[in-house]
């Protein structure tokens, strides 16, 4: 198949001449690029599903499209690449009296391309004829399931609610981010601290020394926390006291997820309402607005430490304001709360134990460490989930 924006001149952009790193002498950007140029490769040699990469002008991401591409064709397999811009200028161009090219046929060709990918995608500069065409287009080869590989500098937070829903289907898209940002959402994320940083699937200690009930809890939520970080879905609450290890659980999660390449925010639940109060402020380097979309819509959150704080109206309705936003558009979410749930506010707690979205786990466990004694907390009733 020939493509309407053939690869003359982008035939040299291989996997053999990556940088394995990228450029950017960040580690934790290194990190990203490494997992995304993992992932081209294997979906270059079997196309499934979306593939989605997210980073700026010269993160790499059109050099690893045009690796596929390039890949696919060497091994005679039909790759249709073309950038957003000039695919919108194609089909404006079959408009014109003088157009030697028929729409409906230029667009039956894109649409049914086994294997399509769109570079430079971007929503935010379109006009409303150009939205309709591209979102037409993702929705039928979403639907259909077609391999499609898109690029695009926008953060996913930023896409329209529609597109977001279709890169964020774990059955469908896998979203990996190139490089980490150096402001703004990510100046909010608590994984910054090294401890959080050092809270891995690897050393968390499953068993402790524990028998009976207790052991075969942690153990059930330590499985079902591995399964969430391969394959983030719904929402998984951990509940317990201080120190039974919920927060290095959902730690983990976010750990795994972004040695993955996937973008996932982790928040401690204080800070997130003093980084909204302070977004107010005519200074703030994030308008309060866009601070607040780009958090409903970041394609995994973990919100640790969802507790009392919550207690003023303004903190509970912008928490329940968050929670409903994800819980409707089914986002990949992890909570973590020492509060019972007849301490959480109703219209939140409902949501957290929806088992269509949410599987709500009760950590056993005490407190490991040993400085605090409590309790047993009481035993909200678990659902499985769907």
């Amino acid at each position: 198949m020939q493509s309407l924006s053939n690869l003359a001149g982008l035939d040299r952009l291989t996997f053999d001449n990556l940088i394995a790193a990228g450029r950017d002498s960040d580690s934790a950007s290194q990190s990203f690029f490494r997992a995304a140029v993992a992932a081209a490769r294997k979906y270059a040699e079997e196309p499934q599903g979306w593939l989605v990469l997210i980073g700026p002008v010269g993160s790499g991401k059109t050099h690893l499209a045009c690796a596929v591409a390039n890949y696919r064709i060497s091994h005679g397999y039909p790759a249709f690449y073309i950038t957003a811009a000039d695919l919108l200028d194609h089909l404006r161009s079959t408009y014109s009296p003088a157009s030697d090219t028929d729409y409906d046929e230029l667009y039956e060709q894109i649409k049914d391309s086994p294997l399509l990918i769109l570079d430079n995608l971007n929503y935010t500069v379109t006009t409303a004829w150009a939205k309709g065409k591209l979102d037409q287009l993702l929705e039928y080869r979403f639907n259909t399931r077609l391999p499609t590989l898109i690029t695009s500098s926008t953060p996913p937070a930023e896409f329209n609610d529609d597109f977001a829903g279709h890169i964020n289907d774990p059955e469908i898209s896998r979203v990996l981010v190139l490089k980490k940002e150096s402001a703004g959402l990510l100046d909010l994320d608590s994984m910054n601290l090294e401890r959080l940083r050092n809270m891995k699937f690897e050393n968390f200690d499953s068993k402790r020394g524990l028998t009976g009930e207790p052991a075969k809890n942690l153990e059930a939520v330590y499985t079902n926390a591995v399964e969430f970080a391969r394959a983030p879905h719904g929402w998984i609450i951990f509940q317990g006291e201080n120190g039974c290890g919920k927060t290095h659980l959902a730690a983990a999660i976010a750990n795994y997820l972004r040695e993955s390449g996937r973008e996932v925010l982790f928040i401690i639940v204080p800070d997130l309402l003093d980084h909204l109060r302070s977004s107010f402020n005519p200074d703030s380097r994030i308008p309060y607005d866009t601070l607040f979309e780009r958090l409903k819509k970041t394609p995994v959150l973990v919100l640790d430490d969802f507790g009392e704080h919550a207690s003023t109206p303004w903190a509970q309705e912008k928490l329940y304001q968050l929670i409903n936003y994800r819980y409707n558009a089914h986002l990949p979410t992890v909570v973590t709360t020492c509060l019972d749930l007849d301490n959480i506010e109703n219209r939140v707690s409902s949501r957290m134990v929806d088992p269509t979205i949410s599987l709500m786990m009760t950590i056993l466990a005490p407190d490991y460490r040993g400085d605090i004694k409590s309790s047993k907390p009481s035993r909200p009733r678990q659902r499985p989930r769907m």
